[in-house]
């Protein structure tokens, strides 16, 4: 396209504005009514070029994505009229620019199809226009302020260039506008693409909409651009299954993502043939500061990559505290700076063509030509040995809080590493978390896992729980609006006394808050019934999921009334369902191998059992990396204090081999020894629980385990039951593992556990009616204890009891894997003389090697060395691998 010379008055133009026609015939613009070429574009451009006219005058455009706001936009820049791009969807804040800067071209929307409407307030300008100033840009992208970037033509072509040079795109890309135009980020995408005759698709619905895929599909889309919440919006809608072809690139920037998630979709990206450039920038930089190469993004996902071409970093030392001469509402401000970005990490300071002119705060500052030559981004970063930057803090938004210098960013990365997704911000009294209300959200959780982060009191965290979390149009997060939530009353979170030192004693740890659960502290199954009966013994009666509440919500009311001294407390109790079921499965299994009686099936009502507990236990909402750690925990603590059992016998007897003591003797025999075959059961539960967690490491199994939290042991289930009918044609299955033959039992008390619904419980019941029967066919008692305790987890929570039976069984449940491991060798000692005194000593004997085993396994991690902690001061919480084997 070229534009008459009586257009071209004093000041530059953008080149890729006024090179539109070298394009040709392509395709420009696609929209759901029809496609645009490149000719037909320079020419709608050319047009309303004229009619702006030949002197410059500021224009004030809503930003859209549509062809008539892009052809006007286009139109200014060709033509060297400063444009002041406002939100297309904020009228107010439009007003409110229209007002401060007072325009001399508004442009207004027209029907659809139609040029838009020139409102000239005047016939020439009313401002000193400088000539290298062609855009003007909020900070924040919606709000109306009158602080306004500064950006010339050059800043806008090299920015483009840069951007279309890393990403390597080509004539035939599409790329899609999934960002508003009026906001930086998607702004550049227009930009970059025109520069290298791409085609647009523009659109202004969300990735959430089906008609927006259907239109991407349609186009041949081969970009897609998003910031964070984009790619949570991405997750809900099956984007990882969506069949997109002609895909080439994602681009993600406007705010940092969390590095499972640049993981996740970095490989997702390589699986299905795409790349995930991760970028960073700001609207002082016109758009883009730094991206990461798509090959580094899985190794490195938390690094924001190298500088664009044609731009620099260096890192700045960072004093305590310093003025914030940056970007943002905080510009001038004195703010203290955390220590725990690290020695080797300064102040993030870019340098490149594409670094503003400087901020206009009033009409007079359109006048003014470059005030600064490098951007100080107000970012704390630190440079990688493979030369990558990564951000490690936000000097402007620290905030000091009883004293204590506070990140909220820190605090948000945290939570979002808990699967909470959550907005942080704060004042001089309190900390302000805004988290994502969804069915699973826990206000007190989330407070007691920023209170684990940052140190501070529970009553200076104030969590609320939101539909939405609130956003500008941009999609960058609205701390303001944060700030001005109603504050939690400090009355309505009483703290507990005694039962924090409760759980610290009994789960080992020393990090335990009020808001702190059994679950989050890493409880399990072997210190579960301890923890309830302790619990029901204080507070008189427990919630059933009582496990995952907060330890203040077990806290008996303030004002309740302390009951007489005098006045006996009642002894009946309630005794959970699964404690019971375990402490008379161990105690029918050691009466029935001495002949005591003949009560068969305790041993697989077990494994249903301990399905149903890692269900509760170990498949949180944490983290996956976390949930992998924690349930290989258990397994250690199944597994080590049998080997230490076995390879004292073998030292005192040759009743077993080496291959008990490597729990292999079920896979590499001798399967001649009767004796051999003691330890069965727990080597089939270490199998198990082994091959459960390899496959929930994997991240897909992950994902759909919490998608479809009871449907995937339902369908592991299945699969077991190809090795119980013995589908699958295998050899002599009385060599094979019992493992293999028993794993649907454990996956169908993991469905158990899962199962909410009368529906679903029905089925998981019926499950087990159906494939129970026939395991043992010459032993229909069998059969029938193992259904009847079965249907006693899935519908009654819990049973009747007292308090002495609850001790009893209690002490039974918790040690019912060493009464199992070692009464094959203390019965025999005693049951020549007395076969009850035998069985007496065996459970006995078994409760105290629990008691020395537990002991001696919560002491492993006080014997390992303390990593040093990268980040925190003295009193941060040590790294999680440190805790060892506590669970």
């Amino acid at each position: 396209m070229t534009i008459h010379p009586a257009l071209l008055t004093s000041g530059n133009t953008l080149p890729l504005a006024h090179g539109l026609d070298a394009h040709g015939d392509r395709t420009a613009l696609l929209t759901p009514d029809g496609e645009m070429t490149y000719r037909e574009l320079a020419a709608r451009v050319a047009d309303t070029a004229r009619r702006l006219g030949p002197e410059r005058r500021l224009v004030l455009l809503p930003g859209a994505n549509t062809p008539e706001a892009l052809i006007v936009h286009l139109a200014a820049l060709s033509a060297g009229h400063p444009v002041l791009l406002v939100p297309g969807d904020h009228p107010e804040a439009a007003r409110s620019l229209t007002e401060a800067y007072d325009p001399d071209v508004v442009v207004r929307p027209a029907a659809p199809g139609e040029p838009w409407v020139l409102d000239e307030r005047r016939t020439g300008t009313a401002h000193d226009l400088h000539p290298d100033l062609a855009l003007l840009l909020s900070t924040s992208g919606s709000t109306g302020s009158p602080k306004l970037v500064r950006l010339s033509y050059d800043n806008l072509q090299a920015n483009a260039e840069s951007i279309a040079a890393y990403l390597g795109i080509r004539e035939t890309d599409r790329a899609a506008t999934t960002l508003p135009m009026h906001y930086c980020y998607g702004l550049s995408v227009l930009h970059s693409h025109l520069l290298r005759g791409a085609g647009l698709i523009l659109t202004g619905l969300s990735v959430a909409d089906a008609c927006f895929w259907e239109l991407f599909r349609s186009a041949r889309g081969t970009a897609l651009a998003g910031v964070p919440y984009t790619f949570d919006l991405l997750d809900r809608v099956g984007f990882d299954a969506m069949d997109l072809p002609h895909l080439r690139y994602v681009t993600q920037a406007g705010g940092r993502l969390a590095p499972e998630t640049v993981t996740r979709y970095a490989e997702l990206g390589e699986r299905r043939g795409w790349d995930l450039f991760v970028m960073y920038g700001q609207t002082e930089a016109t758009a883009r500061m730094a991206y990461l190469p798509p090959d580094l993004a899985a190794a490195h996902p938390a690094s924001i990559g190298v500088p664009v071409p044609g731009g620099a970093f260096r890192l700045d030392p960072v004093d305590d505290e310093r003025r914030d001469d940056g970007p943002g509402p905080d510009a001038g401000r004195l703010h203290p700076v955390d220590d725990g970005p690290g020695p080797d990490a300064g102040e993030l300071v870019y340098t490149g063509p594409n670094v503003m002119l400087g901020y206009a705060r009033t009409p007079a500052d359109l006048a003014r030509g470059r005030d600064i030559r490098e951007l100080r981004t107000g970012d704390l970063a630190r440079r990688t040995p493979e030369g990558l930057y990564e951000i490690v803090g936000r000097r402007s938004r620290f905030v000091k809080i009883l004293g204590l210098r506070i990140d909220p960013q820190r605090i948000e990365t945290a939570l979002a590493r808990q699967g909470v997704t959550a907005l942080c911000t704060g004042d001089d009294t309190s900390l302000v978390i805004a988290a994502v209300d969804t069915p699973d959200a826990d206000a007190d959780r989330i407070r007691g896992l920023a209170i684990r982060e940052c140190r501070l009191p529970p009553r200076a965290v104030d969590v609320r729980l939101l539909a939405d979390l609130p956003r500008l149009p941009s999609g960058k997060p609205d701390y303001e609006a944060i700030r001005a939530l109603p504050r939690e009353s400090e009355d309505a979170r009483p703290l507990p006394d005694d039962l924090c030192p409760l759980y610290a004693r009994i789960l080992d740890r020393t990090d335990v808050t009020p808001d702190s659960s059994f679950v989050s502290l890493g409880g399990d199954s072997l210190s579960y019934v301890e923890m309830s009966l302790q619990l029901e013994k204080r507070l008189g009666s427990l919630p059933p999921d009582w496990h995952t509440r907060p330890i203040r919500d077990l806290a008996p009311p303030e004002n309740a009334t302390p009951q007489a001294p005098s006045v006996p407390r009642p002894r009946r109790r309630t005794l959970e369902t699964s404690v019971a079921l375990r402490a008379l499965a161990i105690f029918f299994i050691v009466g029935s191998h001495i002949h005591v009686f003949g009560v068969k099936g305790g041993a697989h009502l077990l494994l249903a059992v301990a399905g149903y507990n890692f269900a509760r236990f170990h498949l949180t909402d944490a983290p996956r990396r976390e949930r992998i750690r924690h349930a290989w925990t258990s397994i250690a603590r199944v597994a080590v204090p049998s080997m230490v059992w076995i390879a004292g016998m073998l030292l005192l007897a040759d009743d077993y081999t080496l291959s008990n003591l490597a729990l292999l003797h079920s896979v590499l025999g001798p399967h001649d020894n009767p004796t051999g075959m003691h330890f069965w059961f727990i080597e089939a539960l270490v199998y198990i629980l082994v091959a459960v967690v390899a496959l929930l490491a994997l991240r897909w199994a992950d994902r759909a385990e919490r998608r479809f939290p009871y449907g995937l042991p339902l369908a592991v289930a299945a699969a077991g039951l190809l090795t119980r009918y013995d589908l699958l044609g295998l050899p002599d299955r009385s060599l094979m593992p019992d493992a293999v033959t028993v794993f649907w039992l454990f996956a169908l008390g993991w469905a158990a556990a899962k199962a909410t619904t009368v529906r679903q419980r029905l089925l998981v019941t019926a499950a087990t009616l159906a494939t129970v029967p026939g395991f043992f066919p010459e032993e229909p008692m069998r059969e029938a204890l193992i259904v009847a305790g079965f249907a006693l987890l899935v519908w009654v929570p819990v049973l009747p009891s007292h308090e002495r039976l609850n001790r009893l069984a209690g002490a039974l449940a918790t040690a019912s894997l060493y009464i199992y491991l070692t009464h094959w060798q203390i019965y025999p000692l005693i049951d020549g003389f007395s076969r009850h005194l035998a069985f007496l000593a065996s459970l006995v004997f078994g409760v105290a090697y629990a008691a020395v085993a537990n002991r001696a396994m919560r002491a492993l991690p006080k014997l390992q060395p303390r990593r040093r902690l990268r980040r925190g001061g003295p009193g941060a919480e040590p790294p999680a691998w440190t805790r060892g084997l506590t669970p």
